[in-house]
């Protein structure tokens, strides 16, 4: 391929018109750029424009090149801003959306008003905006603030781009430390990674090194070791072996083993660093010496502490059911709901009414929500207060429609404030006689921790979940741990699958992958394969299907009832390629729907989106990764959008901030959890082989509450059934219970 010949250094000026691509990771920019020599011809600039907005005036320093593709183009290495200086420049650079607060139309007026002085009026006299008709104090009052953020994050870019950081970042790196921003980044580099969301440990170090800090500072490797266990927090372990994390180590940080041990060491005696302790081996050979983060460590002891609390409490809020007449109790319950319990459901209504933890699970068919209603029913009649919660939105509205009572979040049941402390504790329990969890397979250690903190003492605890799906997104095993052998929580699992259940076909299938059985894939009416071998065509198959066919021929609505679960997010049948496909099939572009782009994606009024991180700060009680919800509004003056949660909830969010939401038309099988769905289409791809596993697909095909459609490859079935996931994860909650 050839390149481009390069000219000498050269120094252009013009007004940015437009950005036609910038990659979001690394600021590298192609834009357009009018330089005033008339005749409306507009120049290629290529390189880092961190930060630069389409109105701006600019100052690049650079070099001309040749492209033998697309001819001259101007090559930048810095730029500086340079303000518009005439009226027309400034009437484009006000309405360009830099500013929040004034839109094309207000930039109008405002330059109607003061002419050639706009900008001089805002840089000085902010509060004169007042006399520009239509503009009222309030808004005059965000403009002149608006502006002053906007020159302090320009410094503080300009600083980062030296340094490779992306604008996005830059911006919030400048919320978080505002005027200390430069001197953070500068000093103490490696605190982004634990102060600033979306900075990871690689690009702390990237800025670390170009600010001259040493590859082998101790401060480096300790944050590199905090940084590596954090990583395998989100693979799910609560804790590393410490062998583990000392190779893991000197592989992420390229130094001596030595080093790491004796960074390791002074980690271990710094209350905010580590915690080392011996645990059994998973495997049940030797003890390991288990390296946790601090919180991971406190939540798994309190975790246990407060089970076993509960389990031994003398109290008891529910005590009419210790020497319940249980024949008499359960014929007027069957004439109450309309059907017998199996002997197995009457179990666990027992167990649940008469002890205070218990653990209710089974698979699809087996009887766990009209169990759940029994359990209610008869805890109401006893005048019992219950609380029905789920780790997300739409498990809470299942679990609703289930009981005919109210159900919550867990989040919006203790009430977490900002920075994740709950209204409800150990000090100011909840006030409930039975809390009643569903989909308790979700709940990862530091929420279960939480949960179990909140209950009184003397109350009851049912957790309800299938242990057979795929784990929490967040570290632990929780579900399962509870459920070991010798542990001290009593617990039922339902295995009959009943007769109602037994004629359908996703159910049956669901049970057929769970045993290692490939599913049926013909002759029923609700679970279909389509097979296509290619992992291209396949993606392109599975918009097809899920945009187009299902709705053509079941009548559902594609944004809100049938839900595309990828294995991976990677790939062409991934769920970020699928995203972007399903977003053209489901709500194109239109003239009349507003869109902001924002690098290489476009948020539109209708777009099915979901959070991708907990952000305590926004919504009533925070929004939790998960949350999914539609695009309702989007203001291109104010630089905002609002999104309906599934939980009814209006969220705003700033154009700043769009990178906490992802499209939510596919989503990865493991964002799916808790969350259920009129149709699901699955892609199963040998693209995706080292992803496919039996508790995966068993999952997704349990999503489903009518139809399921999979599309792909036999061969990448059976991969998926044959599959048991490989080892369990690092945690010790199950030896805590015992112990």
């Amino acid at each position: 391929m050839s390149s481009p010949v390069v000219f000498q250094p050269a120094v252009l000026e013009g007004v940015l018109e437009r950005i036609t691509y910038a990659n979001e990771e690394n600021g590298y920019t192609v834009a357009r750029v009018d330089t005033g020599r008339g005749g409306g011809d507009l120049l290629t600039v290529v390189g880092s424009l961190l930060g630069a907005q389409p109105g701006e005036s600019l100052r690049m320093e650079g070099r001309w090149a040749s492209h033998p593709q697309y001819g001259k183009q101007f090559t930048v290495e810095n730029y500086t801003t340079v303000l518009p200086a005439t009226i027309q420049g400034i009437r484009r650079y006000l309405g360009s959306g830099l500013i929040k607060g004034i839109g094309p139309r207000i930039a109008e007026r405002i330059v109607e008003h003061f002419g050639i002085d706009t900008l001089d009026i805002i840089e000085q006299q902010p509060k004169k905006l007042i006399e520009v008709p239509g503009l009222g104090p309030k808004r005059t009052k965000l403009i002149g603030a608006a502006w002053e953020e906007q020159k302090a994050i320009k410094e503080v870019m300009i600083f980062l781009q030296g340094v490779g950081v992306s604008t996005s970042i830059a911006v919030r790196i400048y919320k978080k430390y505002e005027d200390a921003s430069i001197s953070v980044v500068k000093n103490q580099p490696y605190r982004l990674a634990a102060d600033v969301w979306g900075i990871g440990f690689l690009t702390a170090d990237k800025i670390a090194q170009a600010v001259g800090i040493p590859h082998d500072s101790p401060e480096r490797v300790k944050a590199g070791l905090q940084y590596a266990l954090s990583q395998s927090t989100d693979q799910g372990h609560c804790f590393l072996p410490e062998e583990q994390l000392i190779s893991d180590g000197v592989k992420l940080l390229q130094v001596d083993t030595g080093l790491v041990i004796e960074c390791l060491a002074e980690l271990a005696g710094d209350a905010e660093g580590v915690v080392r302790e011996s645990v059994p081996a998973p495997d049940g050979g030797e003890p390991v010496t288990a390296v946790y983060l601090v919180p991971f460590h406190r939540a798994e002891i309190s975790l246990a502490a407060q089970l076993r609390r509960l389990l031994g409490a003398a109290e008891d809020r529910m005590p009419g059911f210790q020497d319940v007449v249980w024949d008499k109790a359960l014929a007027w319950l069957a004439e109450r709901t309309g059907a017998a319990l199996a002997p197995e459901q009457e179990a666990a209504v027992r167990l649940a009414l008469t002890e205070k933890v218990a653990v209710l699970t089974g698979g699809p068919g087996c009887g766990k929500s009209f169990t759940v209603r029994s359990i209610v029913e008869l805890a109401r009649a006893k005048k019992a207060k219950v609380v029905l919660a789920a780790p997300t939105g739409r498990a809470a509205k299942r679990l609703a429609e289930l009981t005919g009572a109210e159900a919550s979040t867990v989040h919006r049941l203790l009430e977490l404030k900002p920075g994740g402390d709950a209204a409800y504790d150990r000090d100011r329990p909840l006030d409930a006689d039975l809390v009643v969890v569903d989909e308790a397979s979700m709940l990862d250690l530091l929420l279960a921790n939480k949960l179990v903190k909140a209950v009184a003492p003397g109350a009851h605890l049912l957790l309800v979940g299938d242990v057979d799906q795929l784990p929490s997104v967040g570290a632990g095993e929780v579900l399962r741990d509870l459920l070991a052998d010798d542990g001290p929580v009593p617990n039922v699992r339902l295995t009959r699958i009943f007769r109602q259940a037994q004629q359908s076909g996703v159910v049956t299938n669901a049970h057929r992958i769970n045993s290692g059985v490939q599913p049926i894939t013909s002759g029923l009416s609700d679970f279909f394969l389509f097979v296509e071998e290619e992992t291209e065509d396949a993606g392109k198959l599975t918009v097809d299907v899920a945009a187009r066919r299902i709705p053509a021929r079941f009548g559902l609505d594609p944004r809100r009832d049938v839900q595309v679960l990828a294995p991976m997010h990677r790939g062409p049948a991934g769920a970020g390629t699928l995203n972007g496909l399903l977003q053209q099939a489901i709500t194109p572009a239109r003239p009349d729907v507003p869109e902001k782009r924002l690098g290489g994606r476009v948020f539109r009024v209708g777009d099915k989106v979901t959070q991708i991180r907990n952000n305590y700060e926004k919504g009533k009680n925070g929004v939790f990764n998960g949350t999914v919800g539609v695009v309702t509004s989007l203001q291109l003056d104010d630089q905002r959008l609002t999104v309906l949660t599934d939980e009814d909830e209006e969220v705003p969010y700033d154009f700043d901030e769009l990178d906490e939401l992802a499209h939510a038309y596919a989503v990865t099988i493991h964002r799916s959890q808790g969350s259920e769905y009129p149709a699901v289409v699955i892609p199963v791809t040998t693209g995706a082989w080292m992803m496919l596993q039996r508790n995966l697909l068993y999952t997704a095909v349990t999503r489903a509450k009518k139809l399921v459609v999979l599309v792909g490859s036999r061969k990448a079935i059976g991969q998926a059934v044959r599959t048991v996931s490989a080892g369990r994860r690092f945690t010790a909650l199950d030896h805590r219970l015992t112990g």
